[in-house]
């Protein structure tokens, strides 16, 4: 038998090798340790722990910092999938931002048309913010333009404004008019919101005109040269209590979790963009619309705010009935709007425009008989048993007897009250002006408007009748602006209605105004304030509906 060696090189060769794979493998895993580390903590690494384990993380914006979430944070939003809220359609993702208004196969001729230039009216149009009792048929004096809204979002999201992040924000807070924390209108819940005055506001307009890339260009007042700005500096004041100024972060938070659905007109579109403008302030949404609908989402509160477009409320058709030819708009007065009603039960909030389209020509059906027309009545030895304004407050009780007995709806329904134009000396087309106001009117100078006051006192019955008949559990609230607005003679465009530096602003050698727009509201401007009211009723519902849970 040999004996071992401790100096022998080949007995020691196994062990060196051993310890130097093992030292090898144990570096190696301190590295991987290290380095995996250094990834998950750095931005890259928000997308392998998004990958890995289904969350991401973004940093939220700090409206007290001054923070506001930019275009390029909203794009960040793509990566995450599960953020939109359960919207059963179709989403298709438009940048460029698609046509905001409901093209149904249905819709006639004749609704296609623009009718600021082919509406009718017989009434010259005159204000004083009482109700009337007059049952006489009166014709809207200016038809709103279904252009306006086809125009309106022709602009992309991608688009980078010049401006956007150097802009200082314009929702200052001032304490010398209307406090700012909402918690001070709860003082007194059931104050009257539309009695008060309207006073000078020092903080000035919620946004600016170059501040929200949303704005249809026909209310950009300031972008369209309009010389003066101080309409754009005066808050309604209850006379009982205060109507906070809309702080958009707060809102959101109010919201959170909700969507806000402005339903109408071309009225609703200019309420929808005010608010938009002034969300827009604190954070940039995501644009998630579709044909049917317009829809922006707010992904720091998971809040969705929608407009979908429809002119009477009610159903419409196109097609030949009775004595009625195809081609003209046949208004179903007792059947609501499926293009609408199909959405309602995904809606925590609803905002509901409507009226100034039944200038327009129509026919009217009841039970699928044909009761009345506007512009429309061939057959004068045929009875007429509805006109324009009667149809109209049938039209109102069906909409929201539908919101109210709704069996799958427990949302509020706000009902806009009808939005007073300001055609002073005749209507929107035989010469009525709203030029040369600057400041809110003083009760003196407020005339009576026969039209805008009997279209009030049918909405308002129509309203009334739909309460008596709910049965589920949403809420019906009636946002009475009317009176409040009829002082507002100074908010609309009037003749700066585009940028055209040729546009004619001035009355001519005959002493005519030049074409206007005094039903519209300029942006920013006095219907920001309806958004204000929008804010405070949601609120009061929420506290109301917390209280009664506890």
């Amino acid at each position: 038998m040999s004996s071992f060696s401790s100096k022998d090189p080949s007995a020691l060769s196994y062990p060196k090798s051993l310890l130097s794979i093992v030292t090898t493998v144990g570096g190696l895993a301190v590295f991987l340790i290290l380095a995996s580390s250094f990834l998950v903590s750095q931005p890259i690494g928000a997308a392998v722990h998004e990958y890995f384990y289904g969350v991401h993380q973004l940093k939220r914006p700090n409206l007290l910092d001054g923070d506001r979430v930019t275009l390029a944070d909203s794009r960040r939003d793509d990566v995450v999938s599960n953020d939109t809220p359960n919207f059963n359609l179709t989403v298709e993702e438009n940048e460029k931002g698609l046509e905001d208004e409901k093209d149904q196969s249905s819709k006639s001729q004749d609704e296609k048309k623009e009718p600021d230039s082919k509406g009718e009216q017989i009434e010259s149009s005159t204000r004083k913010p009482i109700l009337s009792d007059s049952n006489h048929s009166v014709v809207q004096p200016h038809p709103e333009s279904k252009q306006e809204d086809e125009k309106s979002n022709n602009f992309s999201l991608q688009k980078e404004s010049k401006n956007e992040g150097t802009l200082p924000s314009s929702n200052s807070h001032s304490e010398d008019v209307r406090p700012n924390s909402i918690n001070q209108a709860t003082l007194d819940p059931e104050c009257d919101l539309y009695h008060g005055k309207w006073i000078p506001d020092q903080s000035g307009p919620l946004y600016r005109n170059d501040s929200c890339p949303v704005l249809t260009q026909m209310q950009n007042c300031q972008g369209n040269g309009r010389p003066d700005k101080d309409y754009e500096s005066w808050r309604w004041k209850p006379a009982q209590c205060d109507l906070p100024r809309f702080d958009p972060k707060k809102f959101l938070e109010l919201m959170r979790g909700k969507t806000l659905a402005f339903i109408g007109d071309s009225v609703a579109r200019n309420q929808m963009e005010s608010m938009l403008c002034i969300l827009w302030q604190y954070e940039v949404p995501k644009n998630r619309g579709n044909k049917k609908m317009q829809r922006y989402y707010f992904r720091s509160t998971s809040t969705m705010i929608v407009r979908i477009w429809s002119s009477w409320l009610v159903n419409q058709t196109s097609g030949p009935l009775d004595f009625a030819p195809a081609g003209v708009a046949k208004l179903h007065l007792d059947v609501p709007d499926d293009g609408f009603m199909q959405y309602i039960p995904q809606f925590d909030v609803v905002v509901l425009s409507s009226g100034h389209w039944f200038a327009k020509q129509s026919v009217y059906v009841l039970n699928n008989e044909i009761v009345g027309g506007q512009l429309w009545w061939p057959d004068k030895s045929r009875n007429m048993k509805v006109n324009n304004v009667e149809a109209f407050g049938i039209s109102v009780e069906t909409i929201l007897t539908a919101m109210a007995t709704h069996p799958n709806f427990s949302g509020i329904t706000i009902v806009r009250s009808f939005s007073p134009d300001h055609y002073e000396g005749g209507a929107w087309n035989t010469g009525g002006s709203c030029t040369g106001k600057v400041k809110p009117a003083e009760d003196g100078e407020l005339a009576e408007n026969g039209f805008t006051n009997i279209m009030h006192e049918k909405q308002f019955t129509g309203y009334s009748r739909a309460i008596k008949k709910k049965n589920n559990k949403s809420a019906l609230l009636f946002m009475d602006i009317t009176e409040v607005f009829a002082y507002r003679h100074d908010g609309h465009p009037g003749p700066y209605r585009s940028p055209d530096p040729n546009k004619i602003t001035k009355r001519g050698p005959d002493g005519k105004p030049p074409p206007q727009d005094c039903l519209h509201w300029c942006m920013p401007g006095p219907v920001d304030t309806w958004n204000e009211l929008v804010f405070d009723l949601v609120r009061r519902e929420f506290e109301r509906r917390q209280s009664n849970v506890s």
